[in-house]
């Protein structure tokens, strides 16, 4: 293993200067990896399909580009999207999109592995296959071009794509990716790349837990007009299982991680203090999808962080997880690692918060060095609506949470809220707006507000909700705008663009389609505003005979089947629809790790399902034993934001 020396180009250096920001092309960074060719019998490109500094960001992609390069044989190399300029000067001189760390093109990789983060970026992926010389659909793909395979929170519902990938790997992608390169490896393949020989592979690949080969499996049209997979051939497993990784402590982490040239939205060392959820939001996919949760000790994230500072330089060091105060030891480990990284003065932050967890002690250990951001998010403006959502938390947990951190110096705070909700009312609106205002008038801080729409999502309780139209959120949104007092910033989440979100959200295999339309239409950094353009969209969906906004207010039955029911992430559908249920009677859904368990299902897995629950929940928590799950620390997050404490998975 070696580290870059020497930058190669993915531009030539000439063109450098005719595009913004060049250093996010010229590869060579500090803790970068290159492995000479006489030691490689894998070599993979783990593609992001958004921009450099976002990619950088994203600290799942980190995990796996350790996760392969620590192992002998494999290499792991990285690939973004350009932004236009650059693009353009790729095609204008027929130059293919390469990797930062030895100037490849995407077809002459192995294996090409995308992050399924965020349903908007998968035009990009279609944009990042051409531009790397990679046929888009699967079954037109020549014998020796390279696997394409794909991971993270999207692929809980990879059928809108199931027409572009090999595989998808489901779930913690530390165990999983090296037994897929494994079974790559050991495959005739690697050196005969017949059709024959890809055939067999991908048969092989299906045999692995926790992978999901679409070519393997027939597409039945149900009553309702939706197409479910089943196995086309016997040996194929009807549903697919994810894969759990039982010990996080014993997990490998990059403690070297590659330093941006480019200053990236996440400007900070991370470390992943835990794994998955049990809260019980009912419109958070993660906390589906990660369950159970697993935690690092304080003692390996002392290290870890120790090394990290050492390794990168940074002052600031973000604690990811789905909910930080929930690990049973916060508070000892914020003393721990104050205590490690003291002499260089290094700010400790949280990246995901909840107001019912966070502590007038947890505030004074934030702030010992000096302060960070601020985020709590709400979710809901009304008692009634966090009950349906089943938060669990009210206004008292917000108002002390707030006032916790003005007593120990905050002057700014986030909020995060949404709309579009199951059952809401104009009432429960008007409740967000004045619940904001009471909240700036007493605590007088500056307040920021950040509002987006809901998109329910496969394996949530909310998929079986149809949601709302564009002409009804823009209606919501206007009376919240409406109620928020002119001081406090207020940031609308743009609905056009969660209509083509809740789209790809709950759709089947007609999407890909769609996809390559929207593309070719020109629709690439669709999570971009500046790039997003509806009547793409629209017209795409047209020219399949789909109508956008009826598919996305597409109505659901509990006995239907759907595109993603040959996924199992563990959590049943039956725990699912009970959810539902209890959020339209406003029943809540108590923490399992404090109320009980409520056979979710994770225990089918082999699930360790046992936690003990956070010494820091405030008093009064135990009085509302009565609720649902949540998870992601926020949906309402701005796309650019998301998956923040991602964790490992295969992302």
């Amino acid at each position: 293993m070696l580290l870059h020396t020497q930058p190669f180009l993915m531009l030539p250096d000439n063109l450098l200067p005719s595009v913004e920001k060049p250093a996010r092309y010229i590869g060579g960074e500090v803790n970068a990896v290159v492995k000479p060719d006489a030691s490689v019998r894998v070599r993979m490109a783990l593609a992001f399909p958004d921009l450099y500094e976002v990619g950088m960001s994203h600290l799942g992609s980190h995990i796996l580009y350790h996760v392969v390069n620590r192992l002998p044989d494999y290499a792991c190399e990285r690939v973004y999207y350009p932004r236009p300029d650059a693009v353009a000067l790729l095609r204008e001189r027929c130059l293919p999109l390469t990797s930062l760390e030895t100037d490849r093109p995407l077809s002459a990789f192995d294996v090409v592995g995308f992050t399924l983060q965020y349903e908007l970026t998968y035009t990009t992926i279609l944009a990042m296959l051409d531009l790397g010389g990679v046929t888009l659909r699967s079954a037109n793909r020549r014998p020796e071009e390279p696997l394409v395979i794909a991971g993270g929170p999207g692929a809980a519902n990879p059928e809108p794509l199931g027409d572009f990938f090999d595989a998808f790997v489901l779930g913690d992608g530390e165990e999983a990716l090296p037994e897929v390169l494994d079974t790559l490896a050991a495959s005739s393949w690697l050196t005969d790349r017949t059709a024959e020989n890809r055939a067999a592979l991908l048969r092989d690949l299906a045999r692995l837990e926790g992978v999901y080969v679409p070519a393997l499996y027939r597409l039945e049209e149900t009553p309702e007009g939706l197409l479910c997979p089943v196995p086309a051939e016997e040996g194929v497993p009807p549903t697919i299982r994810r894969r759990v990784l039982a010990d996080l402590d014993s997990a490998p982490f990059p403690t070297a991680p590659v330093i941006p040239w480019v200053e990236a939205v996440h400007d900070r060392a991370q470390i992943e203090i835990s794994r998955g959820c049990t809260r019980g939001c009912r419109f958070c996919a993660a906390g589906m999808l990660y369950r159970p949760v697993r935690e690092r000790s304080v003692a390996t994230l002392r290290r870890q962080a120790r090394e990290l500072i050492d390794h990168t330089g940074f002052d600031q060091i973000s604690l990811a997880s789905l909910n930080c105060p929930d690990y049973s030891h916060i508070e000892e480990l914020l003393d721990a690692l104050h205590e490690e990284l003291a002499e260089e003065a290094v700010a400790v932050a949280l990246s995901s918060l909840r107001t019912d967890s966070f502590s007038v002690g947890l505030a004074q250990r934030l702030q010992r060095v000096r302060k960070t951001g601020l985020t709590f998010a709400p979710e809901a403006g009304t008692e009634r609506m966090r009950r349906i959502i089943n938060k669990g938390v009210t206004e008292e947990h917000l108002f002390a949470a707030v006032g916790a951190a003005r007593q120990h110096g905050w002057r700014r705070i986030k909020l995060y809220f949404m709309l579009g909700l199951p059952y809401e009312h104009d009432e429960d609106l008007a409740g967000l707006a004045d619940l904001v205002a009471r909240l700036w008038r007493e605590m007088r801080l500056d307040i920021s507000v950040s509002v987006a729409s809901l998109v329910p999502k496969a394996h949530t309780p909310f998929q079986w909700f149809s949601g709302c139209s564009l002409e009804e959120l823009r209606r919501r949104q206007n009376l919240v705008r409406e109620g928020i007092p002119p001081k406090v910033k207020l940031a609308l989440h743009a609905p056009h663009m969660g209509l083509a979100e809740r789209l790809l959200a709950r759709g089947d295999r007609r999407l890909g389609a769609v996809l390559e339309s929207v593309y070719r239409r020109g629709g690439v950094l669709e999570a971009w505003s500046e790039h997003f353009v509806l009547d793409r969209w629209h017209a795409a969906c047209a020219e399949s005979g789909l109508d956008l906004e009826q598919e996305t207010l597409r109505e659901w039955t509990r006995d239907q089947r759907l595109p993603w029911d040959h996924i199992d992430l563990g959590v049943t559908k039956d725990f699912l629809w009970r959810e539902w249920e209890a959020a339209g009677q406003g029943l809540e859904t108590p923490d399992c790790r404090t109320g009980g368990c409520h056979a979710c299902g994770m225990g089918r897995l082999g699930a360790d399902c046992a936690s003990p629950p956070s010494p820091l929940s405030l008093a009064g928590e135990e009085e509302n034993m009565h609720a649902p799950s949540d998870a992601h620390a926020s949906p309402s997050e701005p796309p650019l934001l998301q998956g923040e404490g991602a964790g490992g998975e295969a992302q």
